[in-house]
This record gives C-alpha cells, sequence and structure tokens, in this order.
C-alpha cells in the first residue's frame, strides 16, 4: 500500500513515537510510505525526523504559519497528488480538523487515532471539541483504549467504524545501564528514586505525586520529574509549599532527549494521571525492568491488568493510595521486582510490534475493501 500519515507534531510525545514506530514499521513490512509534518516556520524538529530518515520513510515537512489552513490545505493537495496514497492516517487535533478533509476531496479513506484528550481550556477545548465532531467523517477510527469508545459514540461514530488498538511497544530506545542512567540524572547511588516522566499539564496529575510524596516521611525516598510544561512553574511553587526539598526531595530535569533510555536509574515508577489513553511512557518503564504504580485511569488496566500481579493500581486523585503504594514497593522490594518481572512478559506477549502493526494493517484494508 501507499501509507500517508500526517502530524503536526509537538516537541515529544505518545503522538509523535506512534508516527515514528507505525512509519518505519510499515516501511520495513514493504509498504511505500509517507510522513507529512505539518510545522511552524523556525520550529525546531526533534529527533524524529531522524529516526524517519534512517528507516527510508518519505518525509515532508510542510511549514506553514499556526493558523495559515489555506495554504496548508492547498500543500496537502499537492502532496496527496504525488503520492497518490491508498490510505491517509491523520494523528492528532490539527491534521484530523485540517487535512484529512483534503483526502476524502480525492475519495481517499482516512484514518485517525484517538490519543485521548488534553483536558486543556480555552481554545484548545474548542479545538478538540470540533475534532471530536468530525470523527464521524472518517472511514476508521482507531481508540487506543477501551473509554475512548464511549466518547466516540457520543459524538456519533458508528460502532463498525471504530477499532480499539492500544499503543503497542517497539523497544525503539534500548534502555541504559543503571549506574550510566543515575549519573545522567545526577541520582545519588543510595536513595531510592521514583520516576515520573510526562508533559507538565493538569491531566497528567504530578501535582498529586508531589502531595504523595509529601506523605513520605522517609526522606531517603526521593522524586525525579521529567518532562516540562506550562504547569512546572506552578508544580516547583507547590513542591517547596509542601517542604519538598528542589534538588533533593523532587528534581525537576526539565524536557530530556529519549528519556525511556534513563528509565533503569528509577526504582520504581509512577504514573499518576487524571485521564489517559494509553500511555506509552508505561511500556517503556516496564520493558526497563522498573517496578510500575499507576492510576486505573484510560488503558491503564488493560496493560498491566486489575489482579496486581504486574503493577501496583490505584484510583486517580488520591495521593494517600498512590503513597502507600510507593511505600509498598520501598519496603519489599522482592516482591517489586517480581510484579515487574511479570509486567514484562505480558509486554513481550501482549502487546508487541509484530501484532499492532497487523491490527492497523488490517483496519486499511478493510477501508480499502
Amino acid at each position: 500500500m501507499n501509507i500517508m500519515h500526517v502530524a503536526a507534531p509537538g516537541s515529544v510525545g505518545g503522538l509523535e513515537t506512534v508516527v515514528q514506530s507505525l512509519a518505519t514499521g510499515q516501511r520495513a513490512a514493504g509498504h511505500r510510505v509517507l510522513v507529512a509534518l505539518v510545522v511552524e516556520p523556525g520550529q525546531e524538529l526533534n529527533g524524529l525526523v531522524t529516526a524517519l530518515q534512517q528507516a527510508d520513510v518519505d518525509l515532508h515537512v510542510l511549514r506553514v504559519p499556526a493558523r495559515a489552513y489555506g495554504r496548508e490545505r492547498r500543500l496537502m493537495r499537492e502532496l496527496c497528488l504525488q503520492f497518490e496514497p491508498d490510505v491517509v492516517h491523520t494523528h492528532g487535533c490539527r491534521s484530523d480538523v485540517v487535512d484529512a478533509g483534503v483526502a476524502r476531496s480525492f475519495g481517499i479513506p482516512t484514518v485517525t487515532t484517538v490519543h485521548g484528550s488534553s483536558r486543556l481550556g480555552g481554545i484548545t477545548r474548542l479545538y478538540e471539541w470540533l475534532e471530536f465532531a468530525l470523527f464521524p467523517r472518517f472511514d476508521a477510527v482507531v481508540a487506543v483504549s477501551r473509554p475512548l469508545v464511549r466518547s466516540l459514540r457520543r459524538f456519533g461514530v458508528a460502532r463498525d467504524r471504530i477499532h480499539v488498538i492500544p499503543n503497542g511497544w517497539n523497544g525503539r530506545v534500548p534502555p541504559t545501564d543503571r549506574a550510566t542512567a543515575r549519573t545522567a540524572l545526577g541520582a545519588p547511588p543510595d536513595r531510592f528514586v521514583v520516576g515520573w516522566v510526562g508533559r507538565l499539564i493538569s491531566v497528567k496529575g504530578a501535582d498529586v505525586f508531589l502531595e504523595a510524596l509529601a506523605q513520605l516521611s522517609d526522606g531517603s525516598i526521593t522524586a525525579s520529574i521529567v518532562g516540562d510544561g506550562a504547569e512546572r512553574g506552578h508544580l516547583e511553587q507547590q513542591a517547596r509549599r509542601l517542604g519538598l526539598e528542589l534538588g533533593r526531595r523532587v528534581t525537576f530535569h526539565g524536557q530530556v532527549h529519549d528519556a525511556s533510555r534513563l528509565f533503569p536509574a528509577f526504582d520504581a515508577f509512577v504514573l499518576s494521571s487524571r485521564s489517559e489513553g494509553t500511555p506509552l511512557v508505561l511500556p517503556e518503564a516496564i520493558a526497563a525492568g522498573v517496578p510500575v504504580i499507576a492510576t486505573a485511569v484510560g488503558g491503564v488496566p488493560d496493560l498491566v491488568g486489575t489482579d496486581g500481579a504486574a503493577a501496583l493500581l490505584v484510583p486517580p486523585e488520591q495521593p494517600a493510595a498512590l503513597a502507600h503504594a510507593i511505600l509498598s514497593t520501598y519496603a519489599d522490594p522482592d516482591a517489586a521486582r517480581q510484579r515487574a518481572a511479570a509486567a514484562r512478559r505480558r509486554l513481550e506477549t501482549e502487546f508487541g510490534p509484530d501484532q499492532w502493526l497487523d491490527r492497523y494493517e488490517r483496519v486499511y484494508r478493510a477501508c480499502l475493501s
């Protein structure tokens, strides 16, 4: 097939990882693949471009100003005429709203992957509402978790056009060794380090994680927060207010390229989100052998199970429950290692790249038939 992926990438995140993994995997399977990245003039591109080029994926970077939608659509029309895709797969709000309609005007089947909602307010909330309102026009809508199906049905997406495909794991960045990872993060060798990785926005719940950390009196339990976002200043203020000494009890590392390679530095990994699709950071932690503590939201229970054998699950927005789970992991490292090993086995058998790519290919072929 000729497969075109369209996205307006940010600096880093699950959407960008999905685009890279799909495009490189599909190219390796023998398909002709083109990735169109819509970026603003002057916007820096991350390692996504290098990874795609190394995989022999055709890449087109469309540099258009933030609201130059007419120009963007003209460029997309030219690209569709040149590449002649069999299917166009859009990722994210801007591409779903602006670019997918261009493909439909040529009679090209359109597919989108719904990663969830950022739950941000203002203009972002309006864009996301418009995106969901347009989903019924797609030939296939892929939800990365079962809870997203309810939202899609409320917006009128036909049941037979919804496909639940949890994000897969492709092992794209091999983790480094523990000593090197700890040195890179400046983590003391004798401390119990709890890792938190993600965008610093409200829906990710870093504030809940800080509340939980403040309830742990043992000063040998420290936290490394990797990622950046609009909430960073507020979260640093919250840490000070809670008596969490910055640089000792909690360290904000900012954005770290290929952060997953540093996961072996952690003695435990916490995902404290209020809402999720299927977060890719979770399989990255599992692949590194790190015991997982996570909120039971979105596709998380499907990924790790609900019996406690592979991970400790807690309700969202309950810092006391999160603190108890962290303390339990700290107090019983043997049980934590057993959970981590069970999670790794589950990841390899049920969420490998081959099954994931095959499910997407079946969706594409169903659209074509």
